[in-house]
């Protein structure tokens, strides 16, 4: 949890950080739709390839990208045990009892996992790359149409916002009080079963630490007058330029190749 690091900003000046942080967000979101288009491994090579390259104009360190990524493993070898059992195509290659174990399934448990870690590459890369408060000002930009319908724009984008902040904080209370525990003899063993003692050991003190942050956190933000985005003003607003458009271009390009390539 010490290396935990999704959601925090690496501060740089590359051309993925003078980004419209609206750019960034629409365009993570294309492309996760860019990939679900793939439907070979070809098409993930064109994708994979432009990830590499998205990594290497935003100047990051190849271990601080890992480290990013490593707490959301888990989501990817779930759901690619789920990919594994569950498809039944091609011949059967193993056999015990009710599991059974298809070229399909091995097909598909490589193909999704690789999938999904390059898209959340991407979207890592999104809060790497951007600062929390432009984050929060793009998501209310994106929404502001909405308002005339009741959608509250704003409110979503400090939730946004605040939540994206949280993430690291979070891991660094659960550090701090799984040390704590250790030092008042609290018993740790190893395996699965270890951990799972360790979460319900350092579940309510994690808790009662993050709502005491939380609160705060909204004193800290009633003291200073906060009342959402009544007579709110930006020294620097967000406004699209080439760069932007060269972006939204090369993702194009990206839908195309890979359509293509499939």
């Amino acid at each position: 949890m010490e290396a935990f690091s999704f959601g925090s900003y690496y501060p740089g000046d590359s051309v993925l950080h003078r980004l419209d942080p609206r750019t960034k967000l629409v365009g993570g979101l294309a492309f996760l739709i860019v990939s679900l288009l793939a439907r070979s491994f070809a098409g993930l090579a064109v994708i994979g390839l432009f990830t590499a390259a998205l990594y290497l104009v935003a100047r990051i360190p190849a271990g601080r990208a890992l480290r990013s990524l490593a707490p959301l493993c888990a989501i990817i070898v779930v759901v690619a045990l789920l990919r594994l059992f569950t498809d039944d195509g091609g011949r059967l290659l193993f056999e015990l009892g009710f599991i059974r174990i298809y070229e399909g399934g091995v097909y598909a448990c490589v193909f999704t996992s690789v999938r999904m870690l390059f898209m959340m590459c991407v979207m890592s890369l999104v809060t790497m790359t951007t600062m929390t408060l432009d984050l929060t000002h793009a998501v209310e930009r994106l929404l502001s149409p909405l308002q005339r319908f009741g959608v509250p724009a704003h409110e979503l984008g400090m939730m946004l916002g605040i939540a994206l902040r949280f993430m690291p904080q979070f891991a660094s209370e659960l550090q701090t009080t799984y040390r704590a525990q250790v030092s008042r003899g609290a018993r740790v063993a190893s395996g699965p079963l270890g951990g799972i003692r360790m979460l319900s050991s350092v579940s309510i003190p994690l808790f009662a630490s993050i709502f005491r942050h939380a609160d705060t956190l909204s004193a800290a933000m009633d003291a200073r007058c906060y009342h959402g985005e009544q007579g709110r003003t930006r020294l620097h607003p967000l406004h699209f330029g080439t760069r932007d458009g060269v972006a939204a271009a090369l993702l194009a390009a990206l839908a195309a190749v890979v359509i293509l390539v499939g």
